[in-house]
């Protein structure tokens, strides 16, 4: 078990000192393979179950004071430590106050200790503050049986002290995957295994939650704008479509998001339902080697809430400008007294405007998930969530007007060249299950399997295609599409820590099996009544037919084998190897023509990267990757595409500051090969020979300065250019993507007094210039926009209210093209409140 650490050394020394136990490879068992064994094996691993704290008391000795921690039945609390000043912090993982007063404070309890406190600092952790007068006090940690966690503080004699290690050596001191505020130090996204993000060779930023509960994010859109050099290609006011640029590349809607680590094609209806989302991360880089097919500019993996052992109900309400209303509910809890049956139910429904003309959303959600704790070593969770929305979207401006000039004026921002009923309808369920099991201390295995149906129907959409040289007629044609996808996703991986003589070792082994079945079908394309943009009269009426209906079905197959290995060949020497091998087919069914075409292939994606830890706090890293991305389709000579590839080189710095700040430094050189291009001998055709390079550097800092005052920032450097094309000239920047980006969210909540559990954030959001197309004909101004927040919380009760454009900035998000330009919001106010018992 871990102790207290001692002067000078620190949990993640004790952590390596642990892992000195690990076997040799001669020494490993072979585990269970009964039904059976599997569930009775033993484990030492900690429970992740949530503790109420049913009482605090603060008891005068003759040296100084014991705070008492009471528990149900004795139960072990797992304290995490850190001191500041003369205070003493104790964060507290995995548990709940379940006080009358909802928590504990008393100044001068002792000579020479000025303030003792308890509180709440997340849904699921507590804090332990003791502040010294002259110097920080001297602590004992007992486990008292039939009763909880004694903190026993003398007064100190010195400005700084580390904890003494607990008398009782059934205490553990642990780092575990919750922590509090800001700053979390570990994640599986970036090698499928619990690694501390100090420990890996890539650039991974993680948006917690409660960077989400102070900004009132509801949707991906709001979350991202926390991540440096991630722009948002969607307009803010149809959050159900999430499309990002990430390190200057595309992240599309079905390759780069995942949900819990598992590949989630059609991300737009799936984030609607942020009430049960615990954490957003990303991943920036190739990912192929995890992941399997996706754009090499990054990740974007969304975590949802799990079963509580404890209760733990919440309701909350929201209004907003532009008719904004929102409800959500949470309710979580064992279904049995021993608590080996949990649950989890989220509910949400929105309905908005926008300060678009005839543009507006309803969304219903809810997702629930059962957890089965079969024994000590094995847990099997069942999870299913529904989104229906109901999206009447906007369809962008011209540039001529917005951003250029125009003879006839300036367009209004809230015009909508659209009509007033086009829609998209969206149903989505997704469900599956998740099994954990434990043979041993060292060696693990999981098996996860989810299935998705995605329906996806447009209705009596109206879209531009031209402007004509009057500059104030717009051309536009009218469709109406029905789309089903089906999703069926297989993953099985295998864990193993080992050692090879002095070498340890952390193994994975996995395979993963999709399927993605799609049907799509059209009445085809039609060319619809031309619109004024300065004197707008709408119409759905149908002029001609351009394009014949169309009605396919496409089945894609994909196989993936993955091997992993992070070696630990010193303390502060890491390597992570790793491999992947890719087998796809896909065949296309056209059911009017009668048709049928088929087109394979495979990929092999490595990845190689190492980390050196000169001094405690510092990583340096490097490190290497490849991805893959199918390409269908076939060339004038009917050769079929090879897969888009991406190569970076990534080196960087990380950093762990007094265990409260984090922060990375990243420099890559990012490369994209294959991008289909039109074809200069057959313009009917394309040919594989383009190519895009991105050079960047990246920053990010995130965690608390003092207590109370929080701090999530980054700055991004983006130069993402063409570098080999047939259509586009070489040099030009790639769209969409700035060269410079910034971002910064700070706040702080008063600690003690009349005026404790108010707070108050500041967020500064900088997007510098972007083009607006490839062709590099208009770009986009910079802007500089400003957000704010207050906030309450007193006991269970909060009350927040957030101004997002604080300075009404007008500027424009983003740019499909010169017909859409996209005018983002302008100042819009957003008040909750919420209750916690």
């Amino acid at each position: 078990m871990l102790g207290t650490p001692a002067k000078g050394e620190s949990v993640g020394a004790q952590i390596r000192e642990v892992d000195k136990n690990i076997p040799q490879l001669s020494e490993i068992e072979l585990p269970a393979t009964t039904a059976q064994n599997l569930v009775q094996q033993p484990t030492n691993e900690t429970s992740g179950e949530v503790i109420a704290i049913t009482g605090v008391t603060a008891n005068p000795t003759d040296k100084g004071v014991e705070i008492v921690l009471q528990t149900t039945q004795g139960k072990v609390l797992q304290p995490v430590t850190l001191t500041l000043g003369n205070t003493y912090i104790a964060n507290i993982p995995n548990a709940v106050l379940t006080l009358p007063q909802g928590e504990f404070r008393q100044d001068n309890p002792a000579s020479g200790i000025t303030r003792v406190a308890v509180t709440q600092a997340t849904a699921n952790s507590i804090r332990v503050a003791v502040t010294g007068e002259a110097a920080l006090p001297q602590v004992q940690l007992y486990d008292a049986p039939n009763q909880g966690l004694i903190f026993s503080f003398t007064p100190g004699t010195s400005a700084a002290q580390t904890p003494p290690a607990p008398e009782d050596d059934e205490q553990e001191i642990v780092v575990t995957d919750e922590q509090d505020g800001y700053l979390v130090p570990d994640t599986n996204v970036g090698t499928r295994t619990d690694t501390p993000l100090r420990d890996i060779p890539q650039s991974i930023q993680i948006i917690p939650q409660q960077v989400l509960e102070e900004q009132q994010v509801d949707s991906l859109n709001e979350a991202i704008k926390n991540v440096p050099g991630v722009i948002q290609n969607t307009p803010d006011d149809t959050p159900i479509f999430n499309s990002f640029t990430i390190r200057g590349f595309d992240a599309g809607e079905n390759q780069n998001f995942t949900r819990n680590g598992l590949k989630l094609r059609f991300a737009n209806s799936t984030t609607a339902i942020f009430s049960n989302i615990e954490r957003v991360e990303v991943l920036r880089g190739p990912a192929s080697v995890l992941f399997g097919g996706g754009e090499p500019g990054g990740t974007i993996n969304i975590v949802t809430k799990q079963p509580l052992r404890e209760p733990f109900y919440s309701v909350e309400a929201s209004v907003g400008s532009y008719d904004f209303y929102q409800g959500a509910l949470d309710l979580t809890g064992p279904l049995n007294d021993s608590k080996t049956i949990l649950y989890r139910l989220n509910a949400s429904y929105e309905s908005a405007e926008s300060f678009v003309n005839f543009v507006n959303r309803e969304i219903s959600a809810v997702a629930g998930a059962i957890k089965f704790e079969l024994g000590k070593n094995t847990d099997l969770t069942f999870d299913i969530q529904y989104v229906g929305a109901t999206q009447r979207g906007g369809s962008g401006l011209p540039v001529e007007g917005t951003i250029l000039p125009n003879p006839n004026g300036e367009i209004p921002r809230n015009r909508n060249l659209a009509e007033p009923d086009s829609r998209f309808i969206i149903d989505r369920l997704i469900a599956g299950y998740n099994l954990e099991h434990r043979f041993s201390e060292n060696w693990s295995l999981r098996n996860a399997f989810y299935f998705a149906d995605n329906n996806y129907r447009i209705r009596d959409s109206v879209a531009a295609i031209s402007l004509e040289p009057d500059l104030r007629t717009v051309e536009r044609f009218a469709d109406e599409v029905d789309t089903r996808d089906q999703t069926f996703d297989f993953v099985t991986n295998v864990v193993g820590k080992f050692s090879t003589g002095a070498i340890q070792h952390q193994l994975l082994l996995g395979v993963d099996l999709s399927r993605f079945d799609s049907r799509f079908f059209t009445d085809g394309a039609f060319r619809g009544t031309p619109i004024d943009l300065f004197d707008p009269v709408y119409s759905t009426e149908i002029l001609e037919r351009t394009d014949p209906p169309s009605e396919t079905t496409t089945l894609t197959d994909s196989l993936g084998i993955y091997l992993q290995d992070q070696v630990t060949i010193t303390n502060n020497l890491k390597l992570l190897l790793g491999g992947r091998f890719d087998a796809f087919e896909q065949t296309e069914e056209d059911l009017l023509e009668n048709t049928e075409t088929s087109q394979s292939g495979d990929a092999f994606s490595p990845r190689l990267g190492i980390v050196y830890q000169p001094i405690e706090p510092i990583s340096l890293y490097a490190s290497y990757t490849r991805s893959f991305a199918p390409s269908y389709g076939r060339s004038a000579d009917d050769e079929p595409f090879e897969p888009g590839r991406g190569t970076q080189y990534e080196i960087g710095v990380k950093a762990d500051i007094n265990d409260r700040l984090s922060a990375t430094l990243a420099l890559y050189d990012l490369t994209r090969t294959n991008v289909n291009t039109t074809d200069p001998d057959n313009p009917n055709f394309e040919i594989q020979t383009g190519e895009q390079n991105s050079q960047g550097v990246e920053l990010f800092i995130s965690g608390e300065i003092l207590p109370g005052w929080n701090i999530i920032a980054g700055y991004a450097y983006t130069d993402a250019r063409i570098t080999q094309d047939e259509t586009y000239e070489v040099g030009n920047r790639i769209n969409n993507v700035p060269e410079s980006s910034f971002n910064l969210w700070t706040s702080y909540e008063i600690q003690s007094g009349n005026l404790q559990g108010l707070g108050f954030g500041i967020g500064f959001f900088y997007v510098g210039d972007r083009q607006g197309d490839l062709e590099n004909t208009f770009t986009l101004p910079s802007y500089f926009r400003t957000d704010a927040a207050i906030f309450y919380k007193r006991g269970q009760f909060r009350a927040a209210l957030n101004v997002n454009n604080l300075f009404d900035v007008e500027y424009f998000e983003n740019s499909n093209s010169g017909l859409s330009v996209y005018p983002a919001e302008p100042f819009t106010v957003q008040g909750k409140v919420s209750w916690e018992f």
